[in-house]
């Protein structure tokens, strides 16, 4: 396969977003936490987002050092608080195995608390500029679309770094922007739903619109398991109800946050297992 740089690098100049983290000046640490936040959160909250928490801990160092309860309060809804303390126990190793500087490279930054496969190539390639394949549902399905014909793919596999890899010119910085262009592009142009061929940079030696753009999704189950009364929109009560106090919770307050005993009790072992709530004589409180 060739490279897709010649058609990808003047579109990604013209219409990339100007994102916080696609800063000249942005930190390594501020791409790390920026890709931990995006893992569950839209990109225009977390660029809202990004500043007031790289003023409030400038590095890794600050970040290690902060009250977990005062990052677990700032975290609020971004969904999902066990990244939050996952990210500061990335922060403490950080620290104490690479000098208060976040490494560079993928296996390194792989070893870190909470840093799966995705969010380390992707630091590795937007921030440090090197030559990896990163594939995350958009990626994926710019690429099942260009190469193959086929529609929506659902969530990347393993197997998808070699082919979107062969897509990537040779030289490390070439690299790095394609990268971020084949996510640009599924992100605003080659969507899901209602895709904007007429404005794509790769319409020319597009399979699927060669293909006259068929309806070829694999078959998936579209159901989703409901939210309202799960034990997961209990955890998110009591820990709502631990973010606003200034106090530990007695457990007894918290059968006004959920009725259910059950529920509450595993929302409550839970909250305690992952960290993000300690219990000591009879009252919850943020960690």
């Amino acid at each position: 396969m060739s490279d897709l740089y010649p058609e990808l690098a003047p579109w990604y100049a013209a219409e990339a977003r100007d994102l916080p983290w696609r800063r000249p000046d942005f930190s390594a640490w501020g791409a790390l936490l920026s890709e931990i936040m995006l893992q569950q959160t839209q990109a225009s909250r977390v660029a809202a987002e990004i500043d007031s928490w790289l003023e409030a801990w400038p590095t890794p160092a600050a970040f290690a050092a902060a009250p977990t309860a005062e990052i677990l309060r700032r975290w609020g809804n971004l969904g999902y608080p066990r990244r939050a303390v996952r990210l500061q126990q990335a922060a403490r190793v950080i620290v104490e195995k690479h000098a208060g500087e976040v490494p560079p490279d993928v296996d390194a930054l792989l070893a870190l608390p909470g840093v799966g496969e995705y969010t380390a190539r992707a630091v590795a390639v937007f921030h440090f500029r090197r030559r990896h394949p990163v594939v995350d549902t958009n990626v994926r399905r710019v690429v099942a679309r260009y190469r193959h014909g086929l529609a929506n793919q659902g969530h990347p596999r393993r197997r998808d770094l070699a082919e979107t890899e062969a897509l990537l010119p040779s030289d490390e910085e070439r690299a790095a922007l394609v990268s971020a262009a084949l996510m640009e592009l599924g992100a605003l142009v080659c969507t899901s739903r209602s895709p904007a061929c007429d404005r794509c940079p790769l319409a020319g030696s597009c399979a699927w619109l060669r293909a006259g753009r068929p309806d070829n999704a694999p078959s998936r189950r579209t159901s989703q398991p409901r939210f309202e009364g799960s034990d997961r929109q209990a955890r998110g009560r009591i820990m709502a109800a631990l973010r606003a106090a200034d106090h530990a919770v007695p457990r007894p307050e918290l059968r006004f946050v959920w009725a259910s005993e059950d529920q509450r009790e595993r929302a409550i072992a839970g909250l305690v297992a992952d960290g993000l709530a300690v219990e000591e004589e009879g009252s919850l409180r943020l960690p």
